[in-house]
């Protein structure tokens, strides 16, 4: 996983939509997420692009039609190393305040 790229792709709201969009209905086509965004198809395509290039969305031609899908493995990925072991922390933190509190 290139996390650069994962996070450069995530830190824009309009490919953050785009994921939203996917995630709602995988398998779009680039015509079908234009019509959610307020902006020129060349500038989706860029975002889409960016998206691909980060492996957060691949691509797969049915007939004429090139269908777009979310990968969540990268997002996965990027839980994995970056919010799980901080959030093991703050959970063991609850726990023991709890024992604390409650005298055990």
């Amino acid at each position: 996983m290139d996390a650069d790229k994962v996070f450069k792709a995530l830190g824009d709201p309009t490919r953050r939509k785009l994921l939203d969009l996917l995630h709602d209905r995988n398998g779009q086509t680039l015509g079908e997420l234009c019509e959610h965004l307020d902006m020129a198809r060349q500038s989706v395509t860029q975002h889409i692009g960016l998206l691909e290039a980060a492996n957060l969305v691949t691509t797969v031609w049915r007939g004429r039609e090139k269908l777009h899908f979310i990968n969540p493995v990268p997002l996965h990925e990027v839980y994995e190393r970056w919010v799980r072991k901080f959030e093991h922390q703050r959970l063991t933190l609850l726990h023991d305040l709890k024992k604390e509190l409650e005298g055990e």
